[in-house]
């Protein structure tokens, strides 16, 4: 993965975490090119659909005017949940990388499930990358809202 990615991709995580969001960050990548990136803001906004990955593809759609997604790559810093790899789906993404995975193996067996073919039955890669700065993030969120 290319760093300026990474580097895009922490900065949306961060401001979901300096928002109080769980602090999940998304880009939708077409042709090596960042085309839409976005964080959580279900907080702030009162929303159960904002997620980082829905706002994203929402924005991703609007720029090159089109529904389908194809030919793109999503990166995001937790694996998607249903909702949000339901909608990966349907936009025809063709791949996601994510540095984190769901906690619940049953939940994670769903989204597998879920990503396993697009519409266009062809298989939807996804891939784990290691990121020690994000892992942090995630864990310090989580052990501040103990607190």
């Amino acid at each position: 993965m290319k760093k300026i990615y990474v580097e895009e991709v922490l900065k949306e995580a961060r401001k979901a975490y300096d928002d109080g969001e769980i602090p999940v960050g998304a880009l939708i990548i077409k042709n090596d090119e960042i085309i839409a990136k976005a964080h959580n803001t279900k907080e702030k906004e009162n929303n159960p659909l904002r997620h980082a990955e829905l706002i994203a593809i929402d924005k991703a759609c609007k720029e090159i005017g089109n529904w389908r997604l194809d030919g793109c790559k999503l990166i995001v810093t937790l694996q998607p949940c249903p909702m949000c790899a339901s909608a990966i789906k349907q936009a025809r993404i063709d791949e996601i990388e994510y540095f984190v995975k769901i906690d619940n193996s049953e939940v994670r067996k769903i989204v597998n499930k879920i990503l396993k073919t697009n519409d266009n039955n062809k298989q939807i890669l996804c891939k784990k990358s290691k990121n020690q700065t994000y892992e942090k993030l995630w864990k310090s969120f989580f052990k501040n809202m103990r607190k």
